[in-house]
């Protein structure tokens, strides 16, 4: 997305945002495109942000990536939909040694003497689900820091797995309080989730979102493959659910594409609301996304179909 910045197709995709009445879109920058191009990256990313803002959309946007394969040179270079998935950030080598991590900061120092207190974002994350793992949190905690050392207006928040993992966050400084829970076997089960996580809003008084959902389906674990009629979107199974529990959320993702990561890719998953013409993978997902705004109104064109390049 950095690398090979399209302002027209970012204007276009944002302008679908508005048809469903989001408020807030979530996404990352990339450290390495960074690197590459710092002034570049920043005209990208002051263009992304103006262009939100025009259409009365914040953003809640992320330094760094726990999740994904190795960002080797040739991964950063591929822009083939069936074999890019998504990347980590920073590579391995930098994530587990210290030494190695005076670039990163500096990463973090250019972001935030810039926009720190840019009314435009809704939250700075320091790192998309550092998760469990120790090289990970520890890498997290330590940027997390920096980002405390030059805070401004904007609250510091963590992509954070779960919600039991903010118990950790919260010690660093954490403002905004995120899990995610894309999968789940039904309704019942995420109405249970949900119910919980209020008494845990309630106890911890903060803001706490869903930062990522997809939809209900069968099999265990987020790589498990689903059943051949699972595997697309279906965001009206769980939207309803979500708007009755009254928590602020974020479903994963605006563009109809394939998985993000590498074992759902294999097995066919896809996600997205708008094909890239405009029309919709299911006139219902919109509806559904679009009534959390009080508005369950929604004309369009509805294409249940994988994109061209996708199909094979």
């Amino acid at each position: 997305m950095w690398q090979h910045y399209e302002p027209a197709v970012i204007e276009r995709d944002l302008t679908y945002a508005t048809r469903i009445n989001l408020n807030a879109v979530r996404t990352w920058l990339s450290y390495e495109a960074w690197r590459e191009n710092p002034r570049g990256h920043e005209r990208a990313l002051d263009h992304f942000l103006q262009t939100a803002a025009d259409r009365d959309i914040s953003v809640l946007l992320g330094l760094f990536d726990g999740v994904g394969r190795s960002p080797t040179p040739k991964r950063l270079a591929d822009t083939n939909p069936k074999s890019a998935t998504g990347l980590s950030s920073p590579p391995k080598r930098v994530l587990e040694n210290r030494q190695l991590w005076d670039r990163p900061r500096q990463f973090v120092h250019w972001f935030m003497e810039r926009y720190r207190d840019d009314d435009r974002l809704l939250g700075i994350e320091v790192m998309n689900e550092p998760g469990w793992k120790v090289s990970k949190k520890v890498f997290a905690r330590e940027m997390f820091r920096t980002l405390r050392e030059r805070r401004g207006t904007v609250p510091l928040t963590v992509g954070s797995t779960s919600i039991a993992n903010n118990a950790e966050y919260r010690r660093w400084g954490n403002e905004i309080a995120q899990f995610h829970y894309n999968f789940v076997k039904d309704r019942a089960t995420y109405r249970t989730m949900l119910s919980r996580v209020r008494l845990c809003r309630d106890a911890l008084d903060m803001p706490v979102w869903l930062t990522e959902w997809q939809r209900t389906r069968d099999g265990r674990g987020f790589t498990a493959e689903p059943k051949p009629g699972e595997k697309t979107p279906d965001y009206a199974s769980l939207a309803p659910t979500i708007q009755e529990a009254g928590v602020g959320n974020f479903f994963w993702s605006l563009m109809v594409k394939p998985a993000w990561v590498q074992p759902q890719r294999k097995n066919g998953v896809i996600s997205g609301v708008f094909h890239e013409d405009g029309s919709v993978w299911s006139v219902e997902d919109a509806r559904a996304i679009k009534a959390m705004s009080g508005d369950a109104s929604f004309d369009g064109e509805e294409r249940p179909e994988w994109p061209e390049w996708a199909k094979a």
